[in-house]
């Protein structure tokens, strides 16, 4: 054993160059009593990238120039606004007395052998409930009870190509080559034409806006 771990380590067995390239974005937003609040962030390979927190969204990394971030700042605003709005309307239609928090986790790895693997999980209120099939393209629910809550949201993902084959392409192919890229030694050049698009699932702004609101409502009454 001990002349298994000496060749190992001349070997470089188990060295930070063999862990596998990561890029990891974290969403959540929180509902309570018709008002929202949202937080989240993005990283690359362990470094900050993204800071989402309430209404304001901070580049960590340069990875867009001035200008073009100044504009991305305005989007993002404009749909938390936007968001919260639609919250507090379909709240005082159907009041929801307690506090719902919606956290949704993507991203993807590439290893050292040139594999990948995508992920998106989505949880409601701490619990697993729903799930992104990368390959197929296909949403499965993950909620311990069969209710209407988790129906309906996986209904209403697999409607619409924005949440199927865009996000299907999204993870397999751009969050993919945004780490082919960094593993090439050309991540930042890469990136800037994708940060748009990374900091767009970030917040839900395709997505998820639809199924969030839909996930407050039937929790408030019936879908």
């Amino acid at each position: 054993m001990l002349r298994l771990l000496l060749l190992c380590g001349a070997l470089g067995c188990g060295a930070d160059q063999a862990a596998p390239h990561t890029f990891t974005m974290l969403q959540q937003t929180r509902v309570s009593k018709g008002n929202s609040i949202f937080w989240g962030n993005a990283s690359l390979d362990g470094r900050l990238s993204h800071l989402l927190e309430g209404n304001n969204v901070t580049q960590v990394l340069p990875l867009e120039p001035p200008d073009a971030w100044a504009r991305r700042q305005q989007d993002v605003t404009s749909y938390l606004l936007y968001f919260g709005q639609l919250v507090k309307l379909f709240s005082k239609e159907r009041p929801i007395n307690y506090t719902q928090i919606l956290c949704c986790r993507l991203g993807c790895q590439l290893f050292p052998n040139g594999t990948a693997h995508s992920f998106y999980e989505v949880t409601l209120n701490g619990t697993a409930f729903l799930t992104f099939h990368v390959p197929t393209a296909t949403w499965e629910r993950r909620w311990p009870r069969g209710d209407a809550v988790a129906t309906f949201a996986e209904r209403e993902l697999m409607k619409y190509p924005k949440t199927t084959q865009d996000l299907q392409h999204f993870l397999n192919t751009t969050c993919v080559g945004i780490l082919q890229a960094q593993s090439a030694g050309t991540g930042k050049q890469s990136i800037r034409s994708h940060a748009p698009l990374v900091l767009g699932l970030i917040l839900g702004t395709i997505a998820l806006l639809g199924m969030a609101v839909g996930i407050f409502l039937c929790t408030g009454g019936s879908c």
